[in-house]
């Protein structure tokens, strides 16, 4: 069994290590005094992700940080997030707080954990019969003048002697991955709005529901992409994700190019950016990315 990496980011910062000031503001925002800031494990901010429970007994979860690229990724999800209908199976966004360095957001507490890492079966059937309502939900998109790029492609761009190591198939096949790409336009073209990073460490399971948390990432495209990018994270978990795609109603009828492109251009975006990193990155990010796209690389070699 292949274990997933790490998917908590290592820099996490606590309540107490938000500045005062918006402490005080994120307790007004919910009306009451935090007695408990429990953080959370899932994802790679540098901020704060933090369970609260109030003095009240309320309870809320909570997102904030100052460190400047981490704040814009914030503002990106409050722009996204306060636009998602009320059947999107998503918390709800109660409230934010944006003073121009730190950016909070305040949204409801979901009572409920990540999926279980290797995949346990029924949990896994759970989360991709979801994905099939998220994308029913987001068609066509609920946000029309949402212009976000899809973080995908990168194969031009990619350290060959790097890739070599990390995969010879790669490498060997360059010039076919850059031809995938080529593809992009039309196979990515749609009306659907989708999350851009669904993996396992952006999923909350409470009961038989699924909630999809983390949205700055989203982009409007076509409704097999998501779906295609989550499969094939469970090889990290020793899943083939092929039966799979062979029998999910996004995925069965299509063209097998259309699936070829999106693994091409999500393991070409990923390692390209896991290989440029410098020593300042989080090293559970870089082995998260990497991990993920020679997943896909794998999955795509198979196919072809």
């Amino acid at each position: 069994m292949v274990r997933p990496p790490d998917a908590t980011g290592g820099r996490r910062i606590t309540w107490g290590d938000v500045p005062e000031a918006v402490r005080a503001s994120i307790e007004g925002l919910l009306g009451d005094r935090v007695v408990e800031a429990a953080g959370q494990p899932g994802g790679f901010s540098e901020g704060l992700a933090a369970r609260l429970r109030l003095a009240g007994g309320g309870r809320a979860f909570v997102k904030a940080a100052g460190e400047p690229m981490t704040a814009e990724i914030h503002r990106r999800e409050i722009s996204v997030a306060s636009r998602l209908p009320a059947a999107a199976p998503a918390p709800r966004l109660l409230a934010t707080h944006d003073d121009g360095a730190w950016v909070a957001l305040v949204f409801e507490e979901v009572d409920g954990g990540l999926p279980a890492q290797p995949w346990r079966r029924d949990e896994l059937d759970l989360v991709l019969a979801a994905v099939t309502d998220l994308t029913e939900v987001m068609t066509p998109t609920p946000i029309g003048d949402l212009t976000t790029p899809p973080r995908l492609g990168g194969w031009a761009d990619v350290a060959v002697d790097r890739l070599a190591t990390l995969s010879p198939w790669a490498a060997a096949n360059l010039d076919a991955l850059l031809a995938l790409e080529e593809h992009a336009p039309q196979v990515l073209a749609g009306r659907t709005l989708l999350h851009g990073d669904l993996y396992p460490f952006n999923l909350m399971l409470a009961g038989r529901r699924v909630f999809v948390v983390d949205w700055p990432h989203a982009w409007v495209g076509a409704p097999h992409c998501d779906l295609v990018t989550l499969l094939s994270s469970t090889a990290l978990s020793g899943v083939d994700p092929q039966p799979f795609a062979e029998r999910h109603p996004l995925t069965r009828d299509l063209d097998p190019l259309q699936i070829d492109v999106v693994l091409a251009l999500h393991a070409g975006f990923l390692l390209q950016r896991a290989m440029s990193c410098g020593p300042s990155v989080d090293r559970n990010l870089v082995a998260m990315m990497t991990a993920l796209g020679l997943a896909s690389v794998e999955w795509l070699r198979r196919r072809r």
